[in-house]
């Protein structure tokens, strides 16, 4: 009871202090926020992924000509980066997303979809299986959180997809107490030897160097992804530890809020991260890259 009232009285707070702090966990509105991080990421070397954070009552074909225009800007500067979408935000339009799927292809860009919840698998692995024949560069992501991913990991390993593996958000509606660490292991071992190349996405710096090292050990070839915003000091080395590349995934848009409100909900420890934020005027770690002023 006592515990309860706490988190009452503390939420507006948080909320208040999630508002105020939030943006440094995405670089901001519009594309050309993203394109300045990922420019001055590449000019050290650091690949990047760009995703938009869209708003629930954005369009499907405004989504999809934010996917578009994407592309055009990195095929444009050469960078080393690719895109990141949610079928679901183009409400699985196979029109919508072969038309990102063909200028992709066309420019050279590699695209990648997030997962969502369980119930949108199915859909957006078939989606992936049909633009595989016609752009070699899609890929896909696996949680943790779910028994069928070793079975998807399995199939991607298969048909030689591009893979990140993720914890995930969303638990297995039939199993929702999984050990989402232990069955990250799980899934790495079962693209180990197999993968065409895994990106593996933890902010764990034990579970990264251990996952990556159960890839390179096998041949897989792999890197360390991780988000903008998070605590990077203690994750980074772990990528020149195990000799694997750094990319960093790079959101923008106008979602920001209702998801860092989510995030310090579900993890309280991003609201220490906040508030030290707060305290010490600080930008993200991150943010501090790509303005030059900090080194991998």
């Amino acid at each position: 009871m006592i515990g309860r009232r706490i988190s009452n009285t503390l939420r507006p707070f948080l909320h208040g202090l999630a508002q105020r702090a939030a943006r440094a966990y995405v670089v901001g509105p519009d594309l050309a926020d993203a394109m300045r991080v990922c420019r001055s990421l590449d000019a050290k070397g650091l690949a990047a992924t760009i995703c938009a954070w869209n708003g629930e009552d954005d369009q499907p074909a405004d989504n999809a000509a934010r996917c578009l225009n994407e592309i055009k800007a990195i095929a444009l500067e050469k960078l080393n980066c690719y895109v990141s979408l949610k079928a679901h935000d183009l409400r699985f339009s196979q029109d919508l997303i072969a038309q990102v799927a063909n200028q992709a292809r066309d420019l050279n860009v590699g695209i990648h979809f997030d997962s969502m919840g369980p119930e949108a698998a199915d859909q957006t692995f078939s989606l992936i299986d049909d633009l595989r024949r016609q752009n070699g560069k899609v890929g896909c992501t696996i949680p943790s959180r779910w028994v069928r991913s070793l079975d998807d990991a399995a199939r991607a390993a298969r048909e030689g997809w591009r893979v990140r593996i993720v914890k995930g958000q969303w638990p297995d509606p039939h199993e929702p107490g999984i050990d989402a660490r232990a069955n990250f292991l799980r899934i790495v071992d079962r693209l180990a030897g197999q993968g065409r190349e895994v990106a593996v996405a933890t902010h764990d710096p034990v579970l990264a160097r251990e996952a990556l090292g159960r890839l390179r050990a096998n041949g897989t070839a792999s890197e360390l992804e991780l988000l903008f915003g998070l605590p990077l000091r203690r994750t980074i080395p772990v990528a020149k530890e195990t000799g694997v590349p750094l990319r960093i995934y790079v959101p923008y848009g106008h979602a920001w809020l209702p998801y860092a409100i989510g995030q310090v909900r579900k993890n309280p420890r991003i609201s220490l991260w906040i508030i030290r934020d707060l305290l010490t005027g600080g930008r993200s770690e991150l943010d501090r890259l790509a303005d030059g002023n900090s080194r991998c």
